[in-house]
């Protein structure tokens, strides 16, 4: 930010200074995971990886996450949405095929979180997901001409907890040059911890801008001058429909 901020920890009457930890580094997916794209696809998910893990998704929401398991360290894909939901899954329908498996959470997880839906836990759970799986699907929406996902600055902690996400839009350049990818931090609600979060994603991707693409409801006058302080340039994105 172009305003000086100091981070401290207090021990008694003492301030220590807060160290910044590192982002982590990119993780690739092992060799052994990756077969498991094409049973995600053939199952009716879109394959998606993050911090070298790779999961399934369905408008945004996990559906099936690829695993060793902890006994023989073979790799198998899990059905389900969330850890308890696998294990759960696991347990009463291990002996069906996982493609036959998946593409039965598939069917039931895209009629809740298809567009005009009544409301269900499975269309409130990972909201910015959704929202960004539906820029990927019209990236006109963000003037642009495609939408992809790529992973956050650092893990999610779980499925349940609403956080950003982030995607890379390829925009034609103004000037007639070659086109070119802005990331873009996908969030919903009214976030006031989303400005850092997009500072971290310009760490990440570099470029000369970020996107915040939010419901225009939920973009208010303080987060747009908190991202005004921003070094890097923060733009948001208020999507008036998704």
């Amino acid at each position: 930010f172009t305003l000086p901020i100091e981070v401290v920890h207090v021990d008694g009457r003492a301030r220590i200074p807060a160290i910044a930890e590192p982002l982590p580094p990119a993780a690739a997916i092992p060799d052994r995971h990756l077969p498991f794209r094409e049973v995600i696809e053939a199952g009716g998910a879109r394959p998606v990886e993050e911090h070298g893990i790779l999961i399934g998704e369905v408008h945004g929401l996990e559906v099936c996450r690829v695993v060793d398991d902890p006994v023989t360290g073979d790799a198998r894909l899990e059905v389900g949405v969330g850890a308890h939901d696998r294990e759960t899954f696991q347990m009463l329908h291990g002996d069906r095929p996982t493609v036959e498996a998946l593409a039965d959470v598939v069917r039931s997880v895209t009629e809740h979180r298809s567009i005009g839906a009544p409301q269900h836990p499975l269309n409130l759970l990972a909201a910015s997901r959704l929202l960004r799986s539906r820029l990927i699907e019209r990236p006109e929406f963000l003037l642009a001409e495609s939408v992809r996902a790529v992973e956050p600055p650092v893990p999610r902690a779980n499925v349940k907890d609403q956080t950003p996400c982030v995607a890379l839009a390829t925009i034609r350049a103004a000037d007639g040059g070659p086109s070119m990818d802005v990331p873009v931090v996908c969030t919903t609600g009214i976030d006031l911890e989303v400005v850092p979060w997009a500072t971290d994603v310009a760490r990440v991707y570099g470029g000369d801008r970020v996107w915040i693409a939010a419901a225009a409801r939920d973009v208010i006058d303080i987060q747009e001058r908190l991202a005004a302080l921003a070094r890097v340039p923060i733009l948001f994105r208020p999507i008036a429909s998704h």
